[in-house]
């Protein structure tokens, strides 16, 4: 069984937190207070390490991959057309050299944030995943290499970046429709991972102030 669809697994039979209250801005985590207790670990293949480190910028969550892939999921029941709008910030050391967003040899990100849209019967369950691509262009978006039902979407891409904080603000609701051409059902869960399995190569990356919020 690929990555990808353990992943989906594993998030789709979460018993996600059910936002019943109406703010105008839900954080799910600026790790200022280290990593929220709402965070559960995914294994996959070996451990990327995730830590939670004090930077000039305030604590920010590093994710240190060596050929290994783990993740984080946060449980969390919303309606996207009620809190349509996903952001964070995030910055990478480099891009995978081998990495190929085409390939399942190649699949592989130094940072990537999935929005799971889980459903009782598993064939159904979906997911966006916004990478920072190896190659992709910006704002492109393919089907994973391993299953259509994990859409990419490239929301950073390339190495010209690389060692800056990127900010990322994401209309899910737009980008769910351009995947899969229908409205999205209920959020299920966010998750956070860097991987390096496939191609065995090593990936360093940092995530903060991860929310979502109306448009």
């Amino acid at each position: 069984m690929n990555l990808v669809t353990k992943f989906l697994i594993g998030s789709a039979l979460l018993i996600a937190t059910t936002v019943s209250a109406s703010p105008d801005h839900l954080l799910i985590d600026d790790f200022e207070n280290g990593l929220d207790s709402g965070w559960t670990t995914k294994s996959f293949e070996g451990e990327t390490k995730y830590s939670v480190v004090d930077t000039d910028q305030g604590h920010v969550l590093q994710a240190e991959s060596k050929a290994s892939a783990s993740g984080l999921a946060y449980k969390i029941k919303y309606d996207p057309s009620e809190y349509p709008v996903l952001s964070w910030r995030w910055k990478i050391e480099k891009t995978i050299d081998k990495g190929n967003e085409h390939t399942k040899a190649g699949d592989d990100y130094a940072a990537r944030i999935y929005v799971i849209f889980p459903h009782w019967f598993f064939p159904k369950t979906r997911t966006l995943n916004y990478i920072w691509a190896n190659h992709l262009p910006e704002n492109e978006i393919l089907p994973n290499a391993y299953t259509s039902n994990a859409m990419m979407l490239a929301a950073a891409s390339g190495p010209e970046k690389s060692g800056e904080w990127v900010e990322v603000r994401r209309n899910i609701v737009e980008d769910y429709r351009r995947a899969f051409g229908s409205d999205p059902p209920d959020v299920g869960a966010i998750a956070i991972m860097t991987d390096t399995d496939n191609t065995g190569e090593t990936a360093r990356a940092w995530y903060d102030d991860i929310s979502v919020s109306r448009e």
